[in-house]
């Protein structure tokens, strides 16, 4: 067990309650003193923080969304001044107005302690060498996973995103033992290692991967194609970034950093609360934030509180690995697909690779769904018969998950762009009047 989470780890249930009430009735009372728009909805709803004994009163307090982070652009919703602000983050902004995060000192030391943890957890000590590939700069990634792992006192090989070449001169040059990274470029990574030959000269036991959910089958690919296990850690700018959650050895879900985070998963129709097991929508309060706290984010990401305790010994409570988001659903002729779904009815069949591209259009009013899928190279120059046999298969499994027919095209190996950061799955070129 880390040596950095042991006494928070420890906390008897009780202990843990204190501790989180405590903390809760913290932020809400700095977030209504410092926050308007939080002091107003509070108002609206008759509440003061008075109101507020512990957790259990969770739910009388107001959501928070992402647009309020793009209505308040730049630092509406900061709770202190910038001068007790010593870093900000923002996200791309690629589907609007960019959203900015700031950090006080102490929220980065609680941000290194829980990215220490998920590394710790993943087998990383201070003899490692983690090489990180996530992008630096303004996405949390890459700085956040840094100071995680300096904070464990491994030595880091910040190598940020982009010049492959480059990366792995790094993994073999620098002996790397651990690579932080995206899913998707783990992938890339790992073909173009196989593609010159390399694997036996790279030292990975582990890698850690997050920013974009990723199957079971595509842990089985990556695992199987750099020799190492597979690790997910999940967060959001919005919330802190990576680290929120994390899985350990048993790789059977994502403990919460539940000292410094409070989860709920509800209802993504009704908002009410769903018991342990059912997949709603992630719904995270946190608790040790000082610069920008936020109470009751709808993150839109689905997942499920596992039951029963982790075998690895740790006490805290798991969610399961993200299965897709609310807001990536897609209504094709009246049926909810989310990608997640055909991704993982692709990475079953081991004629194809996992990357893939998932076309949506609209013909004579009617929706049309196009899954764009790569051959593996030793199957690509088979005899078109057997290409008419794996797009066939395809084709009746996506019609027996989802309920609808799809054209299923097989391209060439390497022919669909690959993405050193997240990768861009679905096309939706449909017009809404």
């Amino acid at each position: 067990m880390p040596i950095y989470s042991k006494k928070y780890e420890c906390l008897s249930a009780n202990a843990l309650k204190k501790l989180q009430d405590e903390r809760l009735i913290k932020t809400v009372k700095n977030m209504y003193d410092n926050v308007p728009l939080f002091k107003q909805r509070m108002d609206e709803l008759k509440l003061t923080p008075s109101d507020i004994k512990g957790t259990q009163d969770i739910t009388k307090l107001p959501f928070s969304y992402k647009s309020d982070l793009r209505d308040n652009y730049p630092f509406g919703l900061f709770a202190k001044p910038l001068s007790d602000v010593v870093r900000v983050h923002a996200s791309s902004g690629t589907t609007g107005k960019q959203i900015v995060v700031g950090y006080t000192k102490n929220d980065l030391k609680m941000w290194s302690k829980c990215v220490a943890r998920a590394l710790s957890a993943a087998g990383a000590t201070k003899e490692d060498i983690i090489q990180i590939s996530y992008g630096y700069g303004l996405f949390t990634g890459g700085l956040g996973v840094h100071d995680g792992a300096t904070f464990l006192g491994a030595t880091v090989v910040p190598t940020s995103t982009g010049n492959s070449k480059r990366q792995m001169d790094s993994l073999m040059d620098f002996g790397s033992t651990m690579l932080c990274s995206t899913p998707s470029y783990a992938m890339y990574l790992s073909e173009e290692i196989s593609k010159n030959n390399n694997k036996d000269k790279i030292k990975l036991k582990s890698v850690v991967l997050g920013a974009e959910p990723w199957g079971e089958n595509m842990r089985r690919q990556i695992e199987e194609g750099l020799s190492v296990k597979a690790f997910d850690i999940y967060g959001l700018s919005e919330i802190m970034g990576p680290g929120v959650c994390f899985e350990c050895e048993c790789q059977n879900g994502l403990h919460i950093n539940e000292d410094n985070f409070l989860v709920e998963i509800l209802d993504p129709k009704t908002s009410k609360p769903l018991k342990d097991g059912e997949v709603g929508e992630l719904v995270i309060s946190t608790l040790n934030k000082e610069a920008f706290p936020l109470i009751r984010y709808k993150t839109h990401d689905l997942c499920k509180i596992m039951p029963g305790k982790c075998s690895c010994g740790r006490a805290t409570r798991r969610i399961s690995r993200i299965s897709g988001r609310t807001d990536d659903m897609l209504i094709i002729r009246g049926v909810n697909v989310f990608p997640s779904q055909i991704e993982e009815v692709l990475l079953s069949d081991n004629h194809v690779t996992p990357n893939y591209q998932i076309v949506v259009d609209r013909v004579n009013n009617s929706d049309t769904l196009e899954i764009k899928v790569e051959m593996n190279e030793e199957f690509f120059f088979d005899d078109v018969k057997s290409i008419e046999i794996v797009t066939s298969s395809i084709k009746e499994k996506i019609r027996s998950v989802l309920g609808l027919q799809a054209k299923i095209t097989l391209v060439g190996p390497k022919s669909i762009e690959r993405y050193e950061g997240k990768a861009r799955r679905v096309i939706d070129n449909r017009v809404i009047n």
